[in-house]
Parts: C-alpha cells; structure tokens; sequence
C-alpha cells in the first residue's frame, strides 16, 4: 500500500485470474476482509425494471406458500396460536 492508498497486484495472481493493465477492478468489503474482484466478472447490474419484475415473482411465490400453509393447518386438528396457549 502506498502512501496514496494504491495497491499493486502482485504478477502471479493477475495473471491467474487475467486482469491487466487498465482493466477496472471492484473492491467488495467481505466481513473482515476486502475482496478484489475484476469487473468483467461480475454479473450484469439488472435494471430497476428487471428487479422489479423478479421481486413481484418472488412476492407471489411467497403468497402460494403461505395460502398452501394457512389451508393445511385446519387439517392438523390444531393451529399454531393454540400451542402459546
């Protein structure tokens, strides 16, 4: 680390993982540590249309779930609530 916080990577591991002069770089904090990561391999950002989109899909998922698990516990002969009872 140098006195202007730039970090030089050492030749070994650039070329393992392909990453040359000029290329871009992420720096992701990972709990205690920082993760290098070359940008040309992290996956496509989605667009807040497309995230949208996913999470409505999930949203009804979970609502399939839960209708699922409200119809089934009548069959139980008991409920949750009645166990705290």
């Amino acid at each position: 680390m140098t006195s202007k916080l730039q970090v030089t990577i050492p030749k070994a591991i650039a070329e393992r993982y392909a990453i040359a002069p000029g290329d871009e770089v992420e720096w992701i904090g990972a709990s205690e540590s920082v993760r290098l990561v070359p940008a040309k391999a992290l996956k496509p950002t989605l667009s807040l249309t497309e995230r949208l989109r996913l999470f409505d899909v999930a949203t009804q998922r979970q609502r399939e779930r839960q209708s699922h698990r409200a119809s089934s516990e009548g069959s139980r002969g008991w409920t949750r609530e009645e166990l705290y009872e």
